[in-house]
């Protein structure tokens, strides 16, 4: 037999791994896509969108939700858009994700695709939480202007 015969597994979409859920994988796209454009003035969503591929109406969520936050500014109408309230420098990541993830919480069981607490914790819960701790602490330690020049810039 070949190798060219063997199919490689594949996980379903939905077990795949994921460190952030789809919103805040979003909203950290966003929020890259308007600190590379800092000081341009207001970005409307549907740019966005159009921009990173995502769909308008869930991004429209997303931003609004940033803005909440108090991570965006937002100005409705037809010169309406979004912008950071201060500079990527001073914005951590974890203030971008936090609205949409438990930063340091695992999204889900790694042997159950479940939650999975201390309270109830699978065998594998005190190493994988040793995990979540250090995205947590990456996610906190990091700003968007810092992983812009690290190359951030290139999925946006």
């Amino acid at each position: 037999m070949t190798t060219a015969s063997i199919k490689q597994p594949t996980a379903p979409a939905s077990h795949g791994w994921r460190v952030l859920s789809h919103s805040a994988d979003y909203a950290l796209r966003a929020v890259l896509y308007l600190a590379q454009r800092e000081g341009t003035g207001l970005i409307p969503a549907n740019e966005m969108a159009e921009a990173l591929g995502v769909p308008q109406r869930y991004l429209g969520k997303v931003l609004n939700t940033l803005a909440h936050a108090g991570t965006l500014a937002s100005t409705r109408g037809p010169r309406g858009g979004f912008r950071l309230t201060r500079p990527a420098d001073q914005l951590p990541l974890a203030e971008v994700i936090a609205p949409f993830n438990a930063i340091g919480e695992p999204l889900q069981c790694l042997l159950h695709h479940r939650p999975c607490s201390k309270v109830e914790p699978c065998a594998a819960h005190d190493g994988w939480q040793n995990i979540a701790n250090e995205m947590r602490d990456f996610f906190q330690g990091i700003t968007v202007g810092a992983l812009l020049r690290n190359g951030g810039s290139a999925r946006v």
